[in-house]
């Protein structure tokens, strides 16, 4: 089952030891990302999962959900990790919020 979780709700999980999975480019990551999340392309999660911890819920965002999404199938599918969801509306939702951001990689 997908887990989908608000932008709005991140922080709180984040207090509780979820970790946060960025998958957008570069580029994008460069623009805006957030503060303390781990940045693995979705093109590089096959032969960088390792680089996660295990056992722990992750979080996975991009730019509007949809990439998360492949990333959050293919983290569910190696059975390694806690419970994985996908944060909805990605980065453009928690910028529409207001939510803080980092400029610059």
């Amino acid at each position: 089952m997908a887990l989908e979780i608000e932008p709005s709700a991140v922080n709180a999980m984040l207090q509780n030891g979820a970790v946060l999975l960025d998958v957008r480019e570069p580029d994008e990551w460069a623009e805006a990302h957030i503060t303390g999340a781990i940045h693995i392309p979705l093109g590089e999660i096959a032969r960088r999962a390792n680089e996660l911890p295990e056992a722990q819920n992750i979080i996975c965002m991009c730019r509007s959900g949809g990439r998360s999404a492949k990333a959050q199938r293919s983290l569910l599918q190696s059975g390694r990790f806690g419970e994985i969801f996908n944060m909805s509306g990605g980065i453009l939702r928690w910028l529409e919020a207001g939510l803080p951001v980092e400029r610059g990689s």
